[in-house]
């Protein structure tokens, strides 16, 4: 959020007291006496006679910008003590709870005017509130209340599906940030919409630093015991998360995607391991192993992704195989379906556990627009009512007319 970029809106600043004082005809409220006075000793001054100011009497204008940001609605006037407050902050974090603190003479500080103008149709006003709530939400002393973080989470959730790059960066930059807090980590899941975007990111060829910076999120994501359980089978996110690594040239892309892996497989493993399997995770990590990195966590982790994964492949059946081929969605045509002795075997099995198999086989010929896919979950399931006499009763008719 640093001042450098705000240079070109330095000028804004020995306007504020003329702006506010006088043309903003919308103010909710009058600009006190005391809060006049305060403006005329920014007013016309240099950046290095503002910041002694911040310096002498910092709390004081925290207050008296977040208080003028409650009144006023002009939006160069937003613009100009969205500027005052950045740049109050900038390079210094022990300034933040100037702001945070300004809760105690008014509960609607220092988020509801912040939170509110993140509805402006100005780009600059609402990114540089956003980029200013993340940094004291990330910050906060005090638990966030939800009707302070949804709104916030909303427009962050707009920003990650925009066309802008702009507006995808200072998103994920925003997460990145929050992430790190438990009640964001579970505010963050339970938004659709920007898990959605922020996964579909990855799917469009990002930069490296991009793939970085999701892989980061998705990383603290992964801490949540319920995200760990449950984001393979919203997302389908292991095998994309693996070509990532597998394309990435920067170590550090391999380095937090690989930890991700780790989060998955300690904290749920039943829900990830087939998918990891049939991924291909597995060579993947041998091969990783054998390369040298600089960084020792990753060799750590990518010996513990390549034990784990050894010890489940050494105990696989052949139907374990296949049904960990089944539960991650992704088949294709390995030797295990066009084996009459394994349907033979194996054909009822489809019905365990209350038709697990079968049901997912079925769901995947009426919903998945893969060829390979409908093709095979086609034909096992002419293989199951071939061996299964009884089969045909537990399959639904009309099934999706597939044609290849």
């Amino acid at each position: 959020m640093g001042g450098a970029h705000l240079s070109h809106l330095h000028n804004l600043h020995a306007a504020v007291a003329h702006r506010v004082g006088y043309r903003d005809t919308n103010a909710r409220g009058l600009i006190t006496s005391e809060e006049l006075s305060l403006i005329k000793k920014v007013e016309r001054q240099s950046r290095a006679k503002i910041e002694a100011l911040h310096a002498s009497d910092g709390p004081t204008y925290a207050l008296l910008y977040l208080r003028l940001l409650k009144k006023l609605q002009r939006i160069d006037t937003q613009s100009c003590i969205l500027v005052l407050i950045a740049d109050a902050l900038t390079d210094h974090e022990e300034r933040i709870p100037w702001f945070t603190n300004a809760s105690r003479t008014d509960p609607e500080l220092p988020y509801g005017p912040l939170l509110r103008i993140l509805d402006s149709q100005d780009d600059f006003v609402q990114l540089k509130a956003t980029q200013i709530l993340t940094v004291l939400l990330s910050s906060e002393k005090s638990p966030i209340q939800p009707q302070q973080l949804h709104p916030f989470l909303n427009t962050l959730a707009l920003f990650v599906v925009n066309p802008s790059p702009n507006k995808r960066d200072i998103a994920v930059q925003c997460l990145e940030a929050i992430l790190s807090r438990p009640e964001c980590r579970k505010a963050v899941w339970a938004n659709a919409s920007l898990l959605g975007g922020l996964v579909d990111i990855l799917r469009h060829n990002p930069t490296p630093q991009m793939s970085y910076q999701v892989g980061f999120c998705l990383w603290l994501l992964t801490f949540e015991q319920e995200v760990a359980e449950q984001i393979q089978k919203r997302f389908d996110i292991i095998p994309l998360l693996v070509n990532v690594a597998q394309n990435a040239a920067k170590e550090k892309v391999i380095r937090v995607i690989v930890a991700t892996f780790r989060n998955l497989v300690s904290k749920a493993p039943q829900a990830n391991l087939p998918a990891m399997l049939v991924a291909q995770l597995l060579p993947f990590a041998k091969n990783l192993s054998t390369r040298k990195w600089t960084d020792e966590d990753i060799v750590e982790d990518i010996q513990f992704l390549r034990d784990e994964l050894s010890a489940r492949f050494e105990s696989l059946t052949t139907y374990d195989e296949y049904r960990s081929e089944l539960l991650s969605g992704h088949l294709s045509w390995t030797p295990v379906h066009e084996s009459d002795l394994f349907w033979k075997e194996n054909a009822t099995k489809l019905n365990d556990n209350d038709y697990e198999l079968l049901k997912i086989l079925i769901r995947l010929l009426n919903e998945s627009n893969d060829p390979i896919v409908l093709a095979v979950a086609s034909h096992d399931i002419g293989q199951y009512v071939k061996h299964y006499e009884r089969g045909k009763k537990f399959v639904p008719v009309p099934l999706r007319l597939v044609h290849f």
